[in-house]
């Protein structure tokens, strides 16, 4: 059950990271699949910094901000 929380979030997450992203991020499916990823690389960024987050709106604002990171980087990459 865990599991699928955490997809949902990543969903959730990489949906409000393209619609923050000044150019939109690169598409529904593409910011989905960023969201997922960017959930394990904020916890990473969280974790590096000493930070912890709980619950479900932890876990949103912990994703959205590895996901934003995620497009930024992906964005620097698409030129």
């Amino acid at each position: 059950m865990e599991f699928i929380w955490f997809i949902i979030i990543g969903i959730v997450s990489g949906f409000v990271a393209g619609k923050l992203m000044r150019g939109g991020g690169f598409g529904l499916i593409v910011n989905l699949v960023v969201g997922i990823i960017g959930g394990v690389l904020g916890g990473w960024i969280f974790g590096l910094l000493g930070i912890t987050a709980g619950g479900i709106i932890g876990s949103l604002i912990t994703s959205v901000v590895g996901a934003v990171v995620l497009l930024w980087v992906l964005s620097l990459f698409k030129r």
